[in-house]
């Protein structure tokens, strides 16, 4: 399995402003696999330290900083000789010793000449809980489920894969019945990297799902764990209820939907905690479309997507045989995946911060919009070949903008005043659009 983040952990090796680096990402998404993998192939040595119920190392590192100290014990615990100019350091459930964490601002500061790397599934809800954090001292890299690239790839079709990246249109065209049928494998799929893997060994769709609810179950089991007892309910009540949400045609969160009555003030916790366990997103409005987007958010009007799409899949109980044939039945859900499938893609594959658009009469409604290079760029998204886009037209004669996409299953087309980008060429959004 390939990822790409394998090439920014590149980038931060031989960087002459090198700091400590956080892996950030919900569970099981590949942060272990991916430390071990990139030690593997740029360094001599390894040393990996898991700190999930260690008392060994909460010792170590309650003493004191002495840094001298601190590696000598890192040695004895992995059993690697660690030297500074050929050695990764992994330091994985950093979260569960405080101290450690802390440590990094010292390893910054006085001894960056070793490579470490960390991270931790809870290290979001762990940071706003008030464990002590190196602000300034460390690096950051955000690590999410496989984008549909990284999934074609990992099913052997490095061809395909190929034309996508360089945007070969007229070939994409050729082979967009392929394309197509590998983009509803990867809705029902989705990048989980068990999932996936699972998937690409026997090609067994029952396993997929099995693992997809292994996995639910143990978000599930997380919120009793981890998070206070007194909101456990809520975490529960909204998290079962964001593929309801992601069903309506108007898919703004409303509070009511969960339970008659309901209100905002009784959710936001509960919701704060999902979000920072980094296994739910929240996609603010905007209401002006000036630069920068973030300055025109309306905070009270947002929508709430998953980390993955087959994780909706498997939520809202869309089995093989719907998503894969096809069925009329389907078709009002076949919408929501779609812009679940939009956004994972545009957080995996850019660094972009995203928002949706709607007018304040509620008449016309952009899924998304993103600042790219300077502008302000609308994305409308379509589930099937349908090449309307009134609401994306609205957007644009009261903004003007000039770069404006719509996202289907049709073929690349460039128009006088948008562009048409194939769905499963998405994740090439940022390198399409400065073609234009």
């Amino acid at each position: 399995m390939y990822r790409n983040k394998i090439e920014e952990l590149k980038s931060w090796k031989d960087s002459p402003t090198r700091k400590p680096l956080i892996i950030r990402g919900a569970r099981q998404v590949g942060k272990t696999w991916l430390m071990k993998e990139f030690g593997s192939k740029y360094y001599e040595k390894c040393a990996y330290i898991n700190f999930d119920d260690n008392s060994r190392m909460n010792k170590l590192f309650d003493e004191d900083f002495d840094l001298d100290r601190i590696i000598q014990g890192l040695k004895i615990e992995s059993g690697v000789n660690i030297e500074p100019e050929n050695t990764l350091i992994i330091l994985d459930e950093i979260q569960e010793t405080p101290k450690a964490l802390k440590a990094l601002k010292y390893f910054c500061e006085n001894a960056r000449q070793y490579h470490i790397v960390s991270a931790g599934s809870l290290l979001g809800v762990a940071i706003h809980e008030g464990t002590s954090f190196p602000v300034g001292k460390v690096d950051f890299m955000d690590l999410m489920p496989l984008s549909f690239f990284e999934f074609l790839d990992a099913l052997g079709e490095k061809e395909l894969l190929n034309l996508l990246k360089e945007n070969d249109f007229q070939m994409i065209e050729v082979f967009n019945t392929k394309f197509k049928e590998y983009l509803k494998l990867y809705y029902y799929v989705g990048g989980m990297p068990e999932a996936v893997n699972a998937y690409a060994t026997n090609k067994d769709l029952k396993e997929v799902r099995k693992i997809q609810n292994e996995l639910l179950a143990a978000y599930e089991q997380d919120f009793s764990k981890h998070a206070p007892s007194n909101i456990v309910p809520r975490i529960r009540q909204l998290w079962n209820n964001i593929p309801t949400q992601l069903a309506r045609e108007n898919k703004k969160f409303i509070y009511g939907l969960i339970k008659e009555g309901a209100r905002a003030r009784e959710y936001e916790i509960a919701l704060s905690w999902l979000i920072d366990y980094g296994i739910v997103y929240q996609i603010n409005r905007v209401n002006n479309c000036k630069i920068p987007l973030s300055a025109y958010q309306d905070f009270n009007a947002f929508k709430l997507y998953l980390l993955d799409v087959g994780l909706l899949a498997t939520m809202a109980g869309i089995d093989d045989k719907t998503l894969l044939e096809g069925n009329d039945i389907f078709e009002e859900f076949k919408g929501s995946l779609t812009e679940q499938y939009v956004l994972c893609q545009l957080k995996e594959c850019t660094d972009l911060n995203v928002f949706y658009w709607s007018a304040d009469a509620g008449i016309a409604e952009v899924d998304f919009i993103a600042q790219m290079d300077g502008q302000n760029v609308p994305i409308e998204v379509k589930a099937n070949e349908n090449l309307q886009a009134k609401s994306l037209k609205t957007f644009v004669q009261k903004y003007s903008t000039k770069m404006n996409v719509r996202t289907s299953m049709s073929n690349y087309r460039k128009e006088e005043w948008l562009i048409n980008v194939p769905l499963y060429s998405v994740g090439n959004i940022k390198e399409i659009v400065n073609m234009w």
